[in-house]
């Protein structure tokens, strides 16, 4: 089965979907060339589905498919998949018009038309992709983060290729922390991973409800789970949820972007980025993503991004 549809918008899915392949292989959204392979759970069975697109950023034209779908809930549970992941809801013609005075951004989203944050389907999945990219860099953060998925996800077949299915908390609740210092997270980490997925599985918290809650209220029910602070919180409320009217300006790329865009290198403070965030609004969240892409094209005195940077609540 498959089914082609467009968005809202423009879409550079290329340009987009890129960032699956910046920093290493992601074994659980697996982007080769332009054909981009994922699963996702449809009454208790995973299904792989493959997205691909054609046409130009104003009028892009996508494409998921579902090697032996049972059903067509099948195909829609796919195709809602990957326009949570492409941030087909975003209104980025609104976000044109919002920042077009401003001298950073008004210069940057001409410059790259359609760029979309992907956004993660899965709480469970985002909140442990930020503990993979505490204090690492980003190439390194995907390795690991790629030996958990291949060690405990499900294989799932998509065309003659494997994606594996991101582990669900109750797998990784029984899992020791000794095995996943053997992939070579920290001892803290290890037990940070096995913690949340314990939380879940048991519904001490309810990683699914936090879409319904208001944005106070995710910051408190993260930051209360140990090992995650308000940088995870926040990255969680961009890359997770999706929320417009958020900057995590605790991040080590985000303030870089800042200093480099906005105050010639020298050194600001979180309070001093999330004043100016906040005049960008409901905005935010899109700001920031077209910040750190713009930085990572300019030539910048500072070593490649590490823990806190850019998006590394979404590696």
């Amino acid at each position: 089965m498959e089914h082609t549809f467009s968005i809202d918008g423009p879409l550079d899915a290329a340009r987009t979907l890129a960032r699956y392949a910046l920093w290493g292989e992601d074994a659980a959204s697996l982007l080769v060339g332009d054909v981009f392979r994922r699963a996702v759970k449809v009454d208790g069975q995973w299904r792989g589905y493959s997205l691909t697109w054609r046409g130009g950023v104003d009028d892009a034209r996508l494409t998921v498919a579902v090697p032996g779908a049972r059903s067509a809930r099948d195909l829609d549970s796919a195709v809602a998949d990957a326009r949570w992941i492409l941030g087909a809801h975003l209104d980025l013609e609104t976000f044109a018009r919002a920042v077009k005075g401003d001298r950073v951004l008004g210069a940057l989203v001409p410059r790259l038309p359609g760029l979309r944050p992907t956004l993660t389907p899965r709480p469970f999945e985002m909140l442990v992709g930020s503990v993979c990219a505490q204090q690492v860099n980003l190439t390194f953060a995907c390795t690991v983060r790629g030996r958990l998925v291949r060690r405990f996800g499900e294989p799932v077949s998509v065309d003659g290729a494997t994606v594996y299915a991101f582990p669900e908390p109750e797998r990784l609740a029984g899992v020791a922390p000794a095995e996943l210092r053997a992939m070579q997270f920290t001892t803290r980490k290890a037990e940070y991973i096995v913690g949340l997925a314990r939380a879940a599985a048991s519904g001490e918290i309810d990683l699914d409800g936090l879409a319904a809650c208001p944005n106070d209220d995710v910051i408190a029910a993260v930051t209360a789970v140990r090992g995650f602070g308000r940088w995870s919180a926040e990255w969680f409320l961009c890359r997770g949820l999706g929320r417009g009217d958020v900057c995590p300006a605790g991040d080590l790329g985000v303030r870089r972007a800042f200093e480099h865009f906005y105050n010639r290198g020298k050194p600001l403070d979180e309070r001093a980025i999330r004043r100016r965030a906040a005049a960008w609004g409901p905005h935010q969240n899109l700001a920031v993503h077209y910040l750190l892409a713009g930085h990572r094209l300019a030539p910048s005195p500072h070593p490649p991004a590490t823990a806190r940077a850019a998006g590394a609540g979404a590696p």
